[in-house]
């Protein structure tokens, strides 16, 4: 199908600048002169191979303001007069603005005066208003989510009982006191074994555990960081199910009480010495802890070092003191686990490097968004568990604020005295 075009000629602005209507007034004087330079500008834009993007130029026109400085009675301007009007805030800071443009038509009497005829929202002056809001900033964002927080204690859970349901397995395959001693050991061998220190060492841990727990309920962010301390313990006991169920090493102290052995494995059995460890929150203080085989790796030094990191992370950075202090209590705490010998030298050591490196590299992910992306270059998408902390953390903008607010809502006046603490 082909279009033919049309012989009708509506007229060129070259015409109009070759026969201009009669000067009846200076002001169309003005104007002609405008259209001869127009006229000149688009015959010089056909010479030009980007004449398009120059025609676009030339048609956009600046939010300026009358030149000649008349306001609104300069007839001669083609343009309304504009103007930005600021809005500040409270805090002195301009939050948003205004344009303002002069809607009153300019026309041009008899007599050759300027006359003006209002068009505008505001019949008195013709001004329009148009409210511009303030630029976006795109700031971190770091949402609540407690429904994956809520999956991150399941996850944390889970693996918790998996290694109860381990050590209830693993203590049927302990080899015999009476036939296997304590494996060599460099600390073990050099140190007698005093069995009031693994009292000590748990009464530190429920110190930590209780720092930590004030600690996530006074932060802003409570449900980022507590949705990362189930995770990482998860994944750090689940991990410790396989190895101390895959290599069973012998009693490393020759005082500690060790429940009979039932040589019967059912799942009633099992279950029971689950449940027990369970209640007494793996613990031996409380007396409920009285199975033995769980040593590689210690899960008092998992415990210990996941508290200290976790309060020089989301603590400020001038509370050196109490950075120092948590690491003094963790280090405490570890060697009186091995001066009551519940514990190989191996089974520390292996604790300590496993639970600083698997937290480190979660929060060097969670801290930068390109490690957030698969790809060939990102070789820690090859964790087994990355799928499960992008999921996680997908939404989270980056550093977590050390952020400090009253979660409760009573009493009242501590929620205005105290809203928000920075540090």
């Amino acid at each position: 199908m082909v279009l033919e075009a049309k012989s009708i000629s509506y007229g060129t602005l070259d015409d109009i600048a070759q026969n201009p209507p009669p000067p009846t007034h200076s002001a169309f004087l003005h104007v002609t002169q405008l259209i001869s330079q127009a006229a000149d500008t688009s015959l010089n834009l056909r010479r030009t191979p980007s004449s398009e993007m120059t025609q676009d130029l030339y048609q956009r026109q600046p939010l300026l303001s009358s030149s000649k400085g008349e306001g609104w009675d300069d007839c001669s301007s083609s343009e309304p007069s504009t103007f930005y009007d600021s809005k500040g805030s409270s805090n002195g800071s301009r939050s948003s603005g205004s344009v303002v443009i002069n809607g009153l038509n300019k026309s041009i009497t008899s007599n050759g005066s300027c006359s003006s005829n209002s068009n505008g929202t505001n019949p008195e002056n013709g001004i329009i208003r148009i409210d511009v809001p303030a630029p976006h900033r795109d700031e971190p964002k770091f949402p609540r989510e407690y429904f994956k927080t809520l999956i991150a204690f399941l996850f944390c859970l889970f693996n918790w009982f998996l290694t109860t349901i381990s050590l209830a397995l693993v203590h049927e395959r302990v080899p015999d006191r009476t036939h296997y001693g304590p494996l060599p050991d460099v600390f073990l061998d050099n140190v007698p074994a005093a069995d009031w220190a693994l009292d000590v060492s748990e009464i530190l841990i429920i110190i930590s555990t209780t720092s930590c727990m004030i600690l996530l309920f006074f932060h802003k962010y409570r449900s980022i960081v507590m949705r990362r301390v189930f995770f990482l313990l998860g994944v750090l006991y689940m991990m410790r199910a396989f190895t101390m169920y895959a290599t069973v090493m012998p009693v490393a102290s020759r005082t500690y009480y060790c429940s009979p052995k039932s040589n019967h494995t059912g799942i009633a059995v099992i279950t029971l010495r689950a449940i027990r460890i369970l209640v007494g929150m793996g613990l031996s203080i409380n007396g409920q802890h009285v199975y033995c085989g769980d040593y590689i790796y210690s899960g008092h030094t998992v415990i210990l070092t996941v508290s200290s990191l976790l309060i020089q992370e989301y603590t400020p950075r001038k509370w050196r003191p109490l950075h120092w202090l948590s690491w003094l209590v963790t280090c405490l705490g570890v060697v009186f686990v091995m001066v009551a010998h519940g514990h190989y030298t191996v089974d520390v050591l292996i604790a300590y490097y496993v639970t600083t490196r698997v937290f480190w590299m979660y929060h060097t992910m969670a801290s930068n968004t390109i490690l957030k992306q698969n790809g060939p270059a990102n070789y820690l998408s090859r964790l087994w568990w990355y799928r499960i902390f992008t999921y996680f953390e997908r939404n989270v903008g980056g550093v977590v604020p050390r952020r400090y607010e009253w979660p409760l809502p009573w009493p009242r006046h501590f929620l205005s005295k105290y809203p928000d603490r920075d540090c």
